[in-house]
């Protein structure tokens, strides 16, 4: 088949009328993806959860991408290898910047361990609208906490290429927020993004 005679070659994007800055006059915020990163067990989700209620309750129209569920539909052809985990993150940020171009805040809770995936998914969102924020945690404070039992089967040698054991955990070099999560609790973290939000996110614009 010939460049010509692939149908992709006449997509074409298409716009509507309705403008970024009309949506957020709607939702009172800037539509923008805070991408949570760092090991299993730093405290994503229920980071993420959090925020997303504290927001929500505010009358922000907020939504999670969380890897475990992305993994149930969006993502349940893929593995763990770096190719998949690659496509997973790109899959990821596509909807991010989806959701964030119809008005709403996205959190991702997505271990996404390198920093070339995070700089792709930064490019796909908009280096403008991507607020990388670093949940830092030693593997060991990770593992001291161990929800899913994951470290003991990772260590055990029942699970290949988990992140922080057998697999490598590239920290982010310059993220826009830093969280000690070994130190703060869920309630302090969501304080300090909060607060990072309410600061260049949430004023209503004019």
């Amino acid at each position: 088949m010939g460049a010509s005679d692939d149908p992709r070659t006449f997509l074409q994007r298409v716009h509507g009328e309705v403008t970024t800055r009309d949506r957020m006059q709607i939702f009172r915020h800037k539509p923008v993806t805070i991408w949570l990163t760092g090991l299993s067990g730093a405290g994503k989700s229920t980071i993420a959860f959090e925020l997303e209620q504290r927001l929500v309750s505010l009358g922000h129209a907020c939504y999670v991408l969380d890897g475990d569920n992305i993994r149930h539909g969006l993502a349940c052809d893929l593995g763990f290898d770096k190719k998949d985990r690659r496509e997973n993150i790109r899959r990821v940020a596509h909807v991010a910047q989806l959701m964030n171009d119809a008005g709403l805040i996205v959190i991702t809770a997505l271990i996404s361990p390198m920093r070339e995936d995070r700089a792709m998914a930064r490019e796909i969102v908009g280096p403008g609208n991507f607020i990388e924020t670093y949940l830092s945690a030693s593997v060991d404070a990770c593992a001291g906490r161990d929800p899913k039992g994951l470290y003991a089967k990772a260590r055990a040698g029942e699970i290949a290429s988990f992140t922080g054991v057998s697999a490598p955990y590239e920290a982010p070099a310059d993220p826009e927020l830093r969280i000690d999560t070994a130190t703060q609790t869920p309630a302090e973290s969501v304080a300090k993004l909060f607060t990072y939000l309410h600061d260049n996110c949430l004023a209503d614009p004019r």
